[in-house]
């Protein structure tokens, strides 16, 4: 939606299908908003729309109290998009940017700093370390309001270089003070705390329509022993898995939610899926909260999946049975890999022998799963053993910024990979929502979303040609 005028159509009809997509600011107020927010629709003169939050807040707007403009789903756009801008947009949201600078996505991306720098700002208003410093205080809003950290602890936790810093972007973005923002969740009945040391407490939000049951399956069947797990009856059952992050190790527990709860007033609300992370170090937050993104595929615009597909006549009825089905993503390629090639089972006992175990078990979690480095030094055979050893020394990579079409040459060069394999971990770890089974022959009406197409006939439990 790129028409000024059709994006405030959208914010005066309160459109949630466009919350993430752009942010609007109001220049009597200086607030920006998510287009769905229920406050009162300003006069057009005195609207501005952004391409991101952090173009509204480098123009010195502050975020809205009333719609958390920072917690909406991301833009679905960074996902479908394979170019450099939607390549740093997914390195920026797992973190890159904090861990490794502005130097490290660029290497990462295969690009110089002034070129990521000149090509952001002009695309999205932005650069990497705006973008990056209004991820930073979505995070430490969110340690603020659901656990009990001291706030020194938060500011580095958020990623912040010194607490000085930390407090004047709180200052900035939200108009109050770090410890006027932990007051103002203590009134807010939905502010879940945890303490020092317990789990943190998420929403983990989304656009629209979403099949959480059909998520659920499939992460039931696919459940690596020891490292995943799905309990419950269906409707209300509980993901669990190990996470291993940069800075230490995680424990998450997703629950299912059989009727998607409701986020504001638009004409096509959202909903979330409650979650909770244990981390041994509160700096892994936002890429934990990710990973767990990516995983559930809630970023994606199910608007846009729906309207195309329910075009053709034979995903139609089965869009029509379950709009807004998901395809599912991984939090760990050579997981997805092992899985892939040895079944749950197989990836289980391959945890189990070489993977680090937890300190304590967490009810049936007992293991990380191994390594690059650990599992081509133990497993150095097989299309697995060549995998791993490329993620361990650099040869391949298959992190949110990477090339899809590089890495899928560079998969379907190792010895022993088979070309079923590398189209499955396409679309799962590099997130392709137009990945196509080989040797399939799928209607280009399909496109972008072949991946979705598919996964409609799966769950149906049709053919694919």
């Amino acid at each position: 939606m790129k028409d000024e005028d059709s994006r405030y159509e959208a914010v005066r009809s309160r459109d949630a299908r466009f919350d993430g997509v752009f942010f609007f600011a109001v220049e009597t107020t200086g607030i920006y908003c998510r287009p769905s927010c229920p406050a009162v629709t300003p006069k057009r003169h005195n609207v501005r729309f952004f391409a991101t939050a952090a173009a509204a807040q480098g123009s010195g707007f502050r975020a809205c109290r009333r719609c958390r403009p920072d917690a909406v789903p991301g833009s679905a756009e960074w996902n479908v998009r394979a170019d450099v801008t939607g390549r740093a947009m997914r390195l920026i949201a797992d973190g890159v940017v904090d861990r490794e600078g502005v130097a490290g996505l660029a290497a990462r991306l295969g690009y110089s700093a002034r070129q990521v720098q000149r090509q952001l700002t002009a695309e999205l208003g932005a650069g990497p370390v705006a973008l990056a410093r209004t991820q930073r205080a979505h995070t430490a809003r969110v340690l603020l309001q659901t656990t009990g950290l001291p706030v020194t602890e938060i500011a580095f936790a958020s990623g912040f270089a010194s607490v000085r810093q930390f407090n004047d972007t709180i200052r900035e973005v939200y108009a109050a003070t770090p410890t006027e923002l932990r007051a103002a969740a203590l009134g807010d009945r939905a502010a879940r705390r945890a303490a020092p040391g317990a789990a943190v407490p998420l929403r983990l939000a989304h656009r629209g329509p979403y099949q959480t049951a059909a998520v659920f399956d499939q992460l039931a069947r696919e459940a690596v022993p020891g490292v995943e797990e799905v309990t419950g009856a269906p409707g209300a059952r509980t993901y669990r898995r190990t996470l291993r992050l940069p800075y230490g190790t995680g424990v998450a527990a997703v629950r299912e939610r059989g009727h998607a709860a409701r986020t504001g007033g638009g004409t096509h609300p959202g909903g979330w899926l409650d979650a909770r992370l244990h981390l041994t170090d509160p700096r892994d937050l936002t890429t934990a909260v990710q990973r767990l993104r990516r995983l559930f595929d809630l970023d994606a615009d199910p608007y846009a999946v729906d309207e195309r597909l329910r075009t053709d006549p034979r995903l139609a009825p089965l869009v029509a049975a379950r709009p807004g089905l998901r395809s599912p993503g991984a939090v760990d390629p050579l997981e997805a890999a092992a899985r892939a090639l040895a079944g749950p089972e197989g990836a289980g006992e391959l945890a189990r022998r070489y993977g680090k175990p937890l300190d304590a078990p967490h009810r049936g979690l007992t293991h990380l799963f191994p390594e690059p480095a650990a599992l081509a030094e133990s497993e150095p055979d097989g299309p697995l053993g060549a995998l791993a050893a490329a993620l361990a020394d650099g040869t391949l990579r298959l992190d949110p910024g990477a090339d899809r079409h590089t890495a899928e040459e560079a998969l379907l060069a190792l010895p022993g990979m088979d070309p079923d394999t590398v189209a499955t971990l396409r679309a799962r770890v590099l997130g392709d929502p137009d990945a196509a089974p080989p040797g399939t022959r799928l209607p280009d009406a399909w496109r972008p979303w072949r991946s979705y197409a598919v996964r409609h006939l799966r769950v149906a439990g049709e053919r694919i040609a």
